[in-house]
């Protein structure tokens, strides 16, 4: 049945990798690599069946193709998962088997951190590959991709408050802002620096009570967030967060955060344009973070990074001038937009073996 999934999803390569002596159990999918490598992230996890694995690594690695296509970027999608449990199973050895196989694909997957996956687990990485992004600064690399994420998600929403109420004063405004993780609360920063009214709630008390001291926030439960009569939800946490049993209860006239697959499913993206609600599409909006690591394919800048988080602001202006357009939801209209720019590409005739980045500035740990 693997190829009838891969044909429904529409990926190139889907690699498993094993090394009984490091313990290592992956699988790496390349997407799509139309606009250039792969890229995306690796996760660790405690995935109950190998198939759970699998059909986690397809959905995020077709998810970071279109992630990267809306945001311009010359990079195609894809993604890692290693099955194991990130408080347990971790060692030198099962990293750099992992780094082994990312090298033998000789730079069509291009891996980063992700879910249970830290800064010193990709140094393990890198001493075996150096298709790596997100290294620490000491190697040439831009380190914690957080407060860029959070950047490029107040783009997104200024751009939302620009179509919903023509205007980008984002002090003029109340927010709901579910999670506050490294992302979560860097973007709770941004928003008290221009003033704006917050409530926000997280599973961690110690978070909650940092966002009521340092940045003035109202402290709500983890249920009451979706009745708190806001103009803006943001989550910030988990995804599926817009469900058959929240969407009724919120308030909000923009929903606007970091969140991965912030809607159930595609009905509920219907039913929140039906009722009037402007959903900027999550992959939009949270794009820093892989912009942020693209960077280092060619030399990291961080001036350079910070205005390339500002481009998110036209993307998402462009997702709701098509949604307008083709009269389709807002997550539709990403899709679009993202399947238009890669079809546009895959039509040039690209020069045969374009060469695989170099990394520039990249200083290599020792073996």
């Amino acid at each position: 049945m693997i190829f009838e999934t891969l044909d429904t999803f529409g990926h190139e390569q889907v690699v498993f990798c094993h090394n009984k002596d490091a313990g290592l159990k992956a699988i790496i999918a390349i997407h799509n690599t139309v606009l250039g490598p792969a890229l995306g992230g690796t996760r660790m996890w405690p995935y109950k069946t190998e198939a759970d694995a699998l059909n986690d690594v397809l959905r995020l690695s077709r998810g970071m193709t279109y992630k990267n296509a809306v945001a311009g970027l010359n990079i195609g999608g894809g993604k890692a998962v290693i099955i194991g449990d990130p408080a347990t199973d971790k060692s030198e050895a099962l990293f750099r088997a992992f780094g082994q196989f990312v090298e033998s694909l000789g730079g069509r997957y291009i891996t980063a951190e992700d879910v249970g996956i830290d800064v010193n687990d990709m140094e393990y990485v890198y001493r075996e590959t150096e298709y790596v992004t997100g290294v620490h600064q000491v190697h040439g690399g831009s380190g914690d991709p957080s407060p860029f994420t959070a950047y490029g998600t107040l783009q997104g929403l200024m751009a939302s408050l620009s179509k919903r109420f023509g205007d980008e004063e984002v002090g003029k405004y109340s927010y709901s802002v579910q999670g506050l993780g490294h992302v979560g609360m860097e973007f709770v920063k941004l928003l008290k620096e221009r003033g704006a009214k917050i409530f926000v709630t997280d599973i961690n008390k110690g978070l909650v009570d940092k966002a009521v001291s340092e940045y003035g926030a109202e402290a709500v439960g983890l249920d009451e967030i979706y009745d708190v009569p806001t103009d803006i939800y943001s989550p910030c946490a988990l995804g599926g967060t817009v469900n058959e049993q929240t969407l009724p209860r919120l308030k909000a006239k923009i929903i606007c955060g970091a969140a991965n697959n912030q809607l159930a499913n595609n009905a509920i993206g219907d039913e929140v344009a039906k009722r009037g609600i402007l959903y900027a599409p999550d992959y939009a909006v949270n794009a820093g973070g892989v912009m942020n690591v693209a960077l280092e394919l060619d030399g990291y800048n961080r001036e350079r990074a910070m205005r390339m988080m500002r481009t998110i602001y036209h993307n998402v202006g462009r997702i709701f001038e098509i949604s307008e357009r083709d009269g389709i939801p807002t997550y539709k209209a990403a899709d679009r937009l993202a399947e238009e720019r890669i079809a546009a590409i895959g039509k040039l005739k690209l020069p045969l073996g374009r060469s695989v980045p170099r990394f520039q500035g990249r200083i290599r740990g020792g073996h």
